[in-house]
């Protein structure tokens, strides 16, 4: 049996999403800044995915601009933020994704910005008081913290953060590449200047994302070369693409209720099944169905001398899970999310996730499968 648990990393796309998408690979090839009617064709297919997606997110389409994905995404808002918006000073955390840590030190070292790193709790919550503090003084200042943790799975509550930032005069960024199409955004009632998005996420495409940007907000093309988004964004636009992401969304939005239910029950359901069978267990970040993410769960198993064989093992059984973000693979040292929140390293950490397609004949597979690595350590 294969059981696939790491949708955090990437999901399978859903079958009407190809199906959507296939149409466009066949005759949609005319390049969209072509003023032919085949490159009017292709030109409508973006604009019509645009205008559904902004329709989800209660936004002005010309507030979308597409991308390659949530990395361009993150590094084109903090790019933006310096350049255009006169910040200074970025305030981050130490277990944001690596395209924010990434870009907020390459635009320290490039730039003369400041970069400053909120306080987290032992669960990865963000020490709101600390935030605060950082907010005071004259500086110019984006705060870019994700919407939720895409390895412990804590939320972020995006609405006190987000006043915080107006109380202060500081722009908002929040990379929600886990959240989206998992969770309902309001942008009009959410005052936001940037967030972000990749489709294979939520069973869409890879290779697409986007960028929302608040009009009031001003922003600057990352890739120069072309008059592409508005002048946004140059090259030729990935309109098969395009058509996957909005495609994608649809699905995602038209039974968030049911899909959230699914999978919080999926989680719920090992949680309670891991804490029958160990006696030492832990799970990295907050838990809570209101405080964590539902579609990942980060688990600290007891130690054992087959700890570093541990994801090799599982994968040996047919079972793809995570010890980390997939972002980081190849990586020779540990998650830096974890050394983030001082977890205990010398035990095996392994990040499930979960998606719509997941099945509690799945989990009980790999739960009987980690029963049998851990036979020795069982109460």
């Amino acid at each position: 049996m294969a059981v696939y648990l790491d949708n955090a990393a990437t999901t399978p796309i859903a079958p009407e999403v190809l199906e959507a998408m296939i149409p466009v690979l066949k005759e949609g090839f005319g390049n969209p800044s072509s003023s032919h009617s085949f490159g009017r064709k292709t030109k409508a297919m973006i604009e019509t995915s645009r205008r559904s997606i902004a329709k989800h997110l209660n936004c002005q389409s010309s507030e979308l601009i597409f991308t390659s994905g949530g990395t361009e995404a993150d590094n084109m808002a903090l790019s933006s933020a310096v350049s255009q918006c006169g910040c200074t000073h970025i305030i981050t955390s130490s277990i944001e994704h690596k395209a924010v840590i990434c870009a907020s030190e390459a635009l320290a070292a490039n730039r003369s910005v400041t970069v400053s790193y909120v306080k987290l709790a032992a669960d990865g919550t963000v020490d709101l008081a600390d935030l605060e503090r950082l907010l005071e003084g004259k500086q110019k200042k984006i705060v870019s913290l994700m919407h939720a943790n895409n390895e412990i799975a804590t939320l972020l509550p995006l609405k006190k953060v987000s006043e915080l930032c107006r109380k202060y005069g500081a722009y908002f960024h929040s990379d929600t590449v886990q959240t989206m199409g998992h969770y309902t955004f309001d942008l009009q009632d959410l005052d936001i200047d940037f967030i972000t998005c990749a489709a294979h996420k939520f069973h869409g495409p890879k290779g697409i994302g986007f960028l929302y940007i608040n009009k009031k907000t001003k922003a600057e093309a990352l890739i120069l070369g072309g008059a592409q988004e508005r002048g946004m964004r140059g090259g030729t636009e990935n309109v098969y693409g395009i058509v996957g992401l909005a495609k994608a969304m649809d699905l995602a939005y038209e039974d968030l209720v049911g899909h959230h239910s699914h999978v919080q029950g999926l989680k719920s359901y090992m949680i309670t099944e891991l804490k029958d069978m160990f006696h030492d267990i832990e799970f990295h970040g907050d838990i809570r169905p209101e405080n964590s993410l539902y579609t990942v769960l980060n688990v600290c198993f007891p130690k054992t001398e087959k700890a570093s064989m541990l994801l090799f093992t599982l994968d040996l059984k047919g079972i793809a899970v995570s010890g980390g973000s997939a972002c980081s693979s190849g990586a020779s040292i540990g998650s830096h999310v974890l050394t983030g929140i001082d977890a205990d390293m010398s035990r095996p950490n392994v990040r499930f996730s979960f998606s719509r397609y997941t099945t509690k004949d799945e989990i009980d597979f790999a739960l009987e499968q980690i029963r049998v690595v851990f036979e020795k350590t069982l109460v």
